[in-house]
């Protein structure tokens, strides 16, 4: 179906991508792996002529096989290119709700497309959408059809994009990253529909990942890429067991370890010391009057985080997570129940008090970039709450960035920089600084890790794990990455709809877990056999 010769790309004359050469076959899945920056994505724009105004295409030919014959993807003219998007190729883009126009129903948005690649118009192209949106299995495609973007799940999303890139009837679907951002039941489903659209429609999928869990799930083959180049690429089998290129031994030796159960020292004949009560707490959405009954976020949730722990809370999207971790920085108030920080309730703490629960509990947002200032130099911004606090002066306060700059591993001169100019794990480990310069006793981490590649994760988990053991801290660890959970909790809490499904050691949780629920969530964790 498709033929790429010798690709290379470059960016402002810079190379990006070099010499890439690959082919996919019918009813084939070739995923592309590699960590961020290594030319996946480049490489897949290339061929679907979206690449920006500062790239070029500097040599190289993509024989792509249509009805009037071969063509060349990267000769043709913009025209042809818009003909051959698609109908020929089609593109699932990572983050779907900001594919999606938030101002328009789902099902207007997939008619523009069959309209577009077919002669379908009115009820027919209607018909035509509800029947795609069938055919992602969601549940009451009619309903989906008329909902706006804001009203869908995660899952419910993802499979609105697919529904319209499959509009025109592709022959080749790429689908970049498309469940980065999904718990592990949807990311499930999700690979479970492409491997079924791939069978009932022959077409060649090329799937994008930096998780080689999730690659190990979905491919027939993989081509592994670093620094714009490909490295190693083969039989999905073939590679896993036996990987010949040092880059690849390297990642799946990350992935290995992520996978790994966190290790624990001996425990100490003390008893641990209580830092967080949650006794039977209640969150409700949208209830403001005894007439309007809210939406519960939160039922009867009891639970005990102690000092110098890792506590992992897990659960698919909407299960409770975020807000309970926003309860105990007081952010989101309860509506009964009651929370005690260190043996004083959380509802007391005013002036002076609340000043220095501020400072000791410190949340790390899942989005590093979204929670910069773009306008602040990463000095600045780690300077901010320092001098907010009234920790120091200007000169303690750079003194202070500096030996945190070098304890994140981050070159002297970052603090000069603007968040823009730095890498997805590097922006985490300048947000983890800006945490840590008021000396904090708790960090709540929510899904810091689940945009990262896998070594990005390994290196940020090993960097967390040095910082609690040289800084004493606690963690509350929110992430939908059970993998992850498994490797840096010594505790887990598993929500399910706002409730507590259960808890208890981490290991005693993963290897022998007493909810039908949770068995659930445990099976669908992808790679499990890497």
């Amino acid at each position: 179906m498709l033929k790429v010769s010798d690709l290379t790309v470059s960016f402002s004359g810079n190379p990006v991508v070099s010499g890439i050469s690959f082919s996919l076959m019918p009813g084939e899945i070739l995923g592309f792996v590699g960590e961020s920056g290594s030319g996946k994505s480049v490489t897949s724009l290339a061929l679907m002529g979206l690449l920006p105004p500062n790239a070029k295409v500097e040599g190289g030919s993509a024989s792509f096989s249509t009805e009037k014959g071969q063509v060349d993807l990267l000769k043709v003219d913009s025209k042809t290119h818009r003909q051959i998007r698609g109908q020929g190729i089609a593109m699932i883009f990572q983050e779907p709700q900001t594919s999606l126009n938030p101002s328009m129903i789902c099902g207007k948005q997939i008619s523009e497309a069959v309209e577009l690649h077919s002669n379908l118009r009115g009820a027919k192209a209607k018909e035509r959408c509800i029947q795609l949106l069938a055919e992602m299995q969601l549940t009451d495609p009619a309903k989906v059809y008329s909902s706006y973007p804001h009203q869908l799940s995660g899952g419910q999303k993802q499979r609105v994009m697919i529904a319209m890139a499959l509009a025109g009837n592709p022959r080749i679907l790429i689908a970049d990253e498309p469940t980065t951002a999904l718990d592990v039941t949807v990311q499930k489903s999700i690979l479970q529909l492409l491997k079924d659209i791939r069978q009932r429609h022959q077409i060649g999928i090329i799937f994008i990942t930096h998780d080689l869990s999730v690659v190990a799930e979905v491919a027939d083959r993989i081509m592994v890429m670093q620094k714009g180049q490909i490295v190693e690429q083969g039989a999905v089998t073939e590679i896993f067991n036996n990987p010949t290129h040092p880059y690849t031994r390297r990642l799946i030796e990350f992935r290995k370890r992520i996978n790994q159960p966190v290790t624990t020292t001996a425990s100490v004949t003390n008893e641990p010391e209580p830092i967080f009560r949650v006794n039977s707490i209640n969150v409700e959405y949208g209830s403001n009057s005894w007439f309007k009954k809210g939406f519960k976020a939160i039922s009867d949730v009891s639970f005990t985080l102690f000092k110098g722990e890792t506590l992992g809370l897990v659960g698919e999207s909407g299960s409770g997570k975020s807000t309970i971790g926003r309860t105990l920085l007081k952010l989101i108030e309860t509506q009964s129940g009651t929370i005690e920080y260190n043996r004083e309730p959380l509802s007391s703490l005013k002036g002076s008090n609340l000043l220095n629960f501020r400072r000791e509990v410190q949340l790390i947002f899942q989005d590093p970039y979204s929670s910069l200032n773009p306008r602040l130099t990463i000095g600045q911004a780690i300077m901010e709450p320092f001098i907010y606090h009234g920790l120091g002066g200007k000169r303690e306060a750079r003194k202070a960035v500096e030996e945190l700059l070098q304890m994140v591993s981050l070159p002297a001169d970052s603090i000069n920089r603007y968040p823009h100019e730095f890498s997805g794990g590097q922006r985490q480990r300048i947000v983890i600084a800006r945490a840590l310069v008021l000396k904090p006793k708790i960090l709540v981490c929510d899904e810091i890790l689940s945009a990262l590649d896998v070594s990005t994760q390994a290196q940020m988990l090993d960097l967390l794990q040095e910082l609690k053991k040289g800084m004493g801290l606690t963690y509350l660890f929110i992430s939908h990455d059970l993998s992850v959970v498994r490797s840096i909790c010594s505790r887990v809490i598993v929500l399910n709809r706002g409730s507590i499904e259960e808890q208890g050691p981490a290991e005693e949780i993963f290897s022998r877990p007493q909810s039908v629920y949770t068995q659930l969530l445990i099976d669908a964790i992808p790679g499990k056999s890497l």
